[in-house]
């Protein structure tokens, strides 16, 4: 209990800091009181619902919707003071250096409270970029669902699979949920990609399997003639809430597994399934759950027992660390491989073709999109839902088309 309570006064104290700080730029530019008035109180009420919601909520119910929510509005006005912070804490340093300055010659720092102001000024413009963002990110972010569609080329694919496409969906996370006719919008997006196969590839819930229960009507008509498939991820264990029991954990995990034959979707455990077009044949492996630092329950040669290495070969698995320290490389050769997992951190600033950034680069090697190694191909899937910050702000959630092509091979 007591390491608590030193964490919570170092919290304490660190909040105090960037709140002084950041309340010196309104205090440079305005003396209105009830600009003052309004700052102030609204980090009040914030910081006192994060403090609410966190004493109401029982300690074993993980990440509630209330939680994410709060959680979201502290960083969308924490984070933009961070960056005031760093223009008034150096503004401070200017300010010491004034005040030695004044007993030289106190005629010589007659410019620096204009300096202030600028630089008050220019601290909470930029400050206003993340404010707006996060707010978007929160309101109308998390439903910006977008398409991205590739076209992979393999000269080994069958023949009879030559332009046969695939939708991979990722990270569904139903606990955090709050918008029906969003949701609805963004699985009506995926049906109308019309593709010939769909694969989901793990975390359909936070944490309980009745996260799912308002939402199996509707994911139940997501439609692939050829199938779909399902693997899952860490969230589906069940090992982020405390249970009464180890036998309720055990319960709820089989309630997990029941759900995707609910919705459609036959679930891989560490196996596989040959999908067959005109006499030929593919491979396709989903294991559970293997992640760095995670639960790393997959078992990859089981899910690839009596796979012949000449196959063409889809691996499902939902951590792509998985295929970083134990896939890339395997001489069983595991041509295109899904996951999805990191969300792309839900932040970050993506311009195609030119930039890309995300705080989730520095944890995983792949973090979104189309990667290629030793000839073969992984796709990071950006995540259809949202977690723990329950918005999305530059990374959007995604619905992610594959197209198959046949290669000729190089002389």
């Amino acid at each position: 209990m007591s390491r608590w309570i030193i964490v919570i006064i170092i919290f304490s104290v660190i909040i105090f800091a960037v709140e002084f700080y950041a309340f010196q730029a309104i205090k440079a530019i305005t003396k209105n009181k009830i600009i003052r008035g309004i700052w102030i109180l609204s980090a009040i009420v914030i910081y006192g619902y994060f403090i609410y919601v966190l004493y109401v909520t029982p300690s074993g119910a993980g990440q509630t919707n209330a939680f994410q929510l709060v959680s979201g509005f502290m960083l969308t006005i924490l984070i933009p003071k961070l960056l005031i912070v760093a223009f008034m804490f150096g503004e401070d340093i200017f300010r010491v250096f004034k005040k030695g300055l004044s007993w030289i010659s106190p005629g010589a720092t007659a410019d620096f409270e204009g300096r202030r102001i600028f630089l008050s000024k220019i601290a909470l413009g930029l400050a206003a970029i993340p404010f707006a963002s996060f707010i978007y990110g929160i309101v109308q972010g998390r439903y910006n669902f977008k398409v991205l569609k590739y076209q992979l080329t393999f000269e080994d694919l069958p023949d009879a699979f030559n332009g046969f496409k695939i939708t991979q969906i990722s990270d569904i996370h139903s606990g955090s949920f709050t918008n029906k006719e969003k949701i609805q919008y963004g699985v009506d997006l995926i049906n109308e990609q019309e593709t010939d196969l769909m694969l989901f590839t793990g975390d359909l819930v936070n944490n309980k399997a009745d996260e799912m229960d308002d939402w199996i009507d509707m994911f139940k008509t997501l439609h692939a003639p050829y199938g779909k498939f399902s693997v899952l991820g860490n969230h589906d264990y069940g090992d982020y809430v405390e249970w009464d029991t180890p036998a309720d954990k055990l319960k709820n995990f089989q309630a997990v597994k029941d759900v995707h034959p609910k919705i459609g979707f036959e679930l891989l455990l560490d196996e596989h399934r040959y999908i067959e077009k005109d006499g030929q044949k593919l491979a396709l492996i989903g294991v559970e759950n293997w992640g760095k630092g995670f639960n790393q329950a997959g078992d990859l040669q089981k899910a690839s027992e009596n796979v012949s290495k000449e196959d063409f070969k889809i691996l499902m698995t939902h951590d792509p660390s998985h295929w970083e320290f134990q896939v890339k490389e395997d001489d069983f050769n595991y041509q295109l491989t899904l996951s999805g997992h990191t969300h792309g951190l839900q932040m970050g600033i993506e311009i195609p073709g030119f930039f890309r950034w995300s705080p989730s680069q520095y944890i995983y090697k792949q973090w979104a999109g189309l990667y290629q190694e030793f000839g073969r191909f992984i796709n990071v899937n950006r995540g259809f839902g949202y977690h723990a910050f329950p918005g999305r702000v530059g990374i959007w959630p995604e619905v992610t088309v594959i197209e198959l092509k046949k290669g000729v091979k190089k002389a």
